[in-house]
């Protein structure tokens, strides 16, 4: 089975939440109808990975595949994970926390994180409405892998390229 793995990067707060909802809507479905299996990485730190998230669930229940999974990754043991383990292995398909994130300094680790999950994903899908912050920082290191290593970026119309 080949697995073709997809990173997603947003930002906290997110303007236009129904464009980015239907243009997110359309990619996942096309991923989902065109790999064999789809592993899709997200964060929980705000609007853009709660919707996105959303979406993935959405779009798995509509086409009734059963190619692909919902990874949360997490930069480190977070206190509303250890609490609420079971909420979130409910809605999961699988939590992981990253391994070089964990083992870092507290203010690196979402960038450290972030940066794990690039490196894994073959394709990277940025919704990149300030040309500052973390999702950008993310989307620039993502351009630079793409140079490099042949990965693909898919922006959200819109967003702002690095």
């Amino acid at each position: 089975m080949t697995l073709y793995t997809v990173s997603l990067f947003g930002h906290r707060h997110i303007e236009y939440a129904g464009e980015v909802e239907r243009q997110l809507e359309e990619k996942i479905e096309e991923l989902v109808r065109t790999k064999e299996y789809v592993e899709f990485l997200i964060g929980r730190e705000g609007e853009f990975d709660i919707l996105a998230a959303s979406v993935i669930k959405r779009v798995i229940k509509h086409t009734g595949l059963g190619n692909c999974s919902l990874v949360l990754v997490l930069p480190y043991m977070k206190a509303e994970f250890a609490n609420n383990e079971q909420m979130f292995l409910d809605y999961y398909d699988e939590v992981e926390i990253c391994e070089r994130s964990a083992a870092s300094h507290y203010k690196a680790a979402m960038q450290i994180r972030n940066r794990a999950m690039v490196d894994r994903s073959d394709l990277v899908i940025g919704c990149i409405q300030n040309k500052y912050g973390g999702a950008f920082k993310t989307i620039q290191y993502a351009e630079k892998q793409a140079r490099l290593y042949g990965k693909e970026i898919f922006l959200i119309s819109g967003s702002y390229r690095p």
